[in-house]
């Protein structure tokens, strides 16, 4: 595990970045949406996030991920639990406030949802460089 700079997932970030905003602004009338998917996407911009400034593999990563979101939760159950109330709207959209299992699911679904992304995104990286592995035979053997 290296600090760096990607800046390909970085763009990625900004993009689900929108996407959350997008679902917080107005995912309201929709509370699967707003709730359930909201909560699985924030598990890929955790990802993304970890991903744009270290250089990791893809399982760390994503547990890391996973792991932030649980800890968001188990965060809410004792605020909860302990009677502290975030008083700031925008901080209790974006944490939550309420427990939920139903949250601890939706991050688990976004952890699989990131495995496979990534796990088809490195199919398509080897795929890519054993094509381009072929056209350079190719060409070394055209000469």
């Amino acid at each position: 595990m290296t600090l760096t700079f990607n800046g390909r997932a970085f763009a990625a970030l900004l993009a689900v970045t929108a996407l959350l905003a997008v679902i917080a602004l107005y995912g309201a009338p929709y509370p699967f949406v707003r709730g359930f998917v909201g909560d699985v996407v924030a598990v890929g911009w955790a990802f993304l996030l970890y991903r744009t400034f270290i250089r990791a593999r893809v399982l760390p990563l994503a547990v890391a991920a996973l792991l932030t979101g649980y800890a968001v939760e188990f965060c809410q159950y004792l605020a909860r639990l302990y009677g502290v109330q975030i008083q700031q709207p925008v901080l209790r959209v974006v944490l939550g406030s309420v427990p939920d299992w139903w949250d601890v699911l939706a991050y688990t679904v976004g952890f699989v949802v990131v495995l496979m992304l990534a796990g088809a995104n490195e199919r398509r990286q080897h795929a890519a460089s054993l094509q381009d592995a072929r056209m350079r035979a190719s060409l070394r053997a055209r000469r």
